[in-house]
């Protein structure tokens, strides 16, 4: 059988690729198992620096399985449990990006709906494939992308994101990029190239900072200001006692690479 994701690990990049795109790579409940098997996995991985989360076919991920989702009406309670596991499912894997250790760039193309757009919300960077087509159109079936909304809420101005859920439209590249959905849009033919490269310049860092700072980065981000403040103090604090900042300081001044030993 095919994978319906798959693995690559080269020069401590991780690339997951959503395997399905019979089915336009939908977090069906078979590709969200396998994507909280990949990050339960990565979040113990000390090998791992960076993670590129992409898909094949002509499209990214298109959202949850409505194919299933209509299945589990079949259930005795109409599918209220099936549905609450499934979302509850979801958010662990959504959260779960958020909390790897490792950065996460997400390379969509194509289009990007739903929960797909979630999942490009819920990395740390993306970089998209000039083109690709983002929406949250739940709205579209009767059915309001509520916990999409999360995360796209907290990457673009809210009066944007309320827009783009209630009409169910579509935004491209350009709009995604100007409201910071996405990092940057660049040629099809280009995208493995340019995520790769964005990849290995994350990798080449002090991959004990990054950690450190990317979890800083999501924990001072939900504190007011003073709290963010104070936090964010105690944490360079520690990092500035650790024996590779030294070395790295000390490289800096006398104009040579580093000699980092973690």
């Amino acid at each position: 059988m095919t994978e319906i994701l798959v693995r690559e690990d080269a020069g401590g990049i991780a690339t997951l690729t959503l395997n399905a795109p019979e089915r336009l790579n939908a977090l069906s409940d078979a590709m969200l198992a396998a994507l909280q098997a990949q990050i339960d996995a990565l979040s113990e991985d000390r090998n791992t620096r960076v993670v590129i989360l992409r898909g094949t076919g002509k499209a990214f991920c298109a959202g949850h399985d409505l194919k299933e989702m209509q299945a589990a009406r079949q259930a005795e309670d109409g599918g209220r449990a099936y549905f609450a596991d499934l979302f509850a499912r979801c958010a662990r894997v959504m959260t779960g990006l958020m909390r790897l250790p490792q950065p996460v760039i997400a390379a969509p193309h194509g289009i990007a709906t739903a929960a797909g757009c979630q999942l490009v919300a819920s990395c740390d960077l993306a970089i998209a494939a000039e083109g690709t087509r983002f929406g949250v159109n739940g709205v579209n079936i009767g059915l309001f992308c509520s916990t999409p909304m999360v995360a796209l809420s907290r990457n673009i101005p809210r009066k944007q994101a309320f827009e783009m859920l209630t009409t169910g439209g579509f935004i491209g590249t350009d709009r995604a990029e100007a409201l910071g959905l996405i990092n940057r849009a660049v040629p099809h033919d280009a995208l493995e190239a340019e995520t790769r490269a964005l990849a290995e310049t994350l990798a080449s860092k002090l991959d004990a900072a990054v950690r450190i700072g990317k979890r800083t980065f999501y924990e001072q981000i939900e504190m007011g200001v003073d709290a963010a403040y104070a936090h964010a103090g105690a944490v360079m604090v520690e990092n500035m006692l650790w024996r590779d900042t030294n070395e790295g300081i000390s490289a800096f001044i006398e104009k040579r690479p580093p000699d980092w030993q973690e």
